[in-house]
């Protein structure tokens, strides 16, 4: 509270609530020199918007968003989706480069590495669940992914 020499007019009151209001404060005090003091009060603001969810850290590892999203199925191929195990960008190649890990046509093994996923600013190589023939890639390099998204089909 702060000492002003301030005519408590209501044209002056008036005008310190317009303050108020126009800078959005949550309330202004003043005394004059007699000890009068006026308190003029805001709006309450609403609080701060949450956070969207996500993902969250939960002993060392992500989990995923309590409500996910059904993931699309490939309508031009079948077989086994491989799908990303974690939110982030994915990339084709170990680097620019590089060829990438897998074409349509190529033949993978469980546990063969087929993209990368970067998330977090941390890269990790995505191996093969299933053996077989890579039928058809459902992302492009640089896409951003979200989890449990179809990346490829294998047959």
């Amino acid at each position: 509270m702060s000492k002003l020499g301030f005519d408590f007019t209501f044209e002056n009151i008036e005008r310190l609530a317009d303050i108020v209001n126009d800078k959005e404060l949550s309330e202004i005090a003043i005394e004059d020199d007699n000890g009068v003091k006026v308190t003029i009060k805001g709006k309450k603001l609403p609080p701060p918007p949450m956070p969207p969810m996500g993902f969250a850290p939960m002993q060392g590892g992500m989990i995923p968003p309590a409500t996910p999203q059904p993931a699309a199925e490939s309508d031009t191929a079948s077989g086994n989706a491989c799908k990303a195990p974690i939110i982030g960008t994915f990339y084709a190649a170990p680097s620019p480069d590089s060829a990438p890990f897998v074409s349509v046509g190529d033949t993978v093994k469980k546990g063969d590495v087929i993209y990368i996923i970067e998330s977090m600013k941390v890269m990790s190589e995505i191996q093969s669940d299933f053996d077989g023939v890579v039928k058809e890639i459902l992302v492009k390099n640089g896409d951003s992914v979200e989890f449990d998204q179809p990346i490829m089909i294998i047959g």
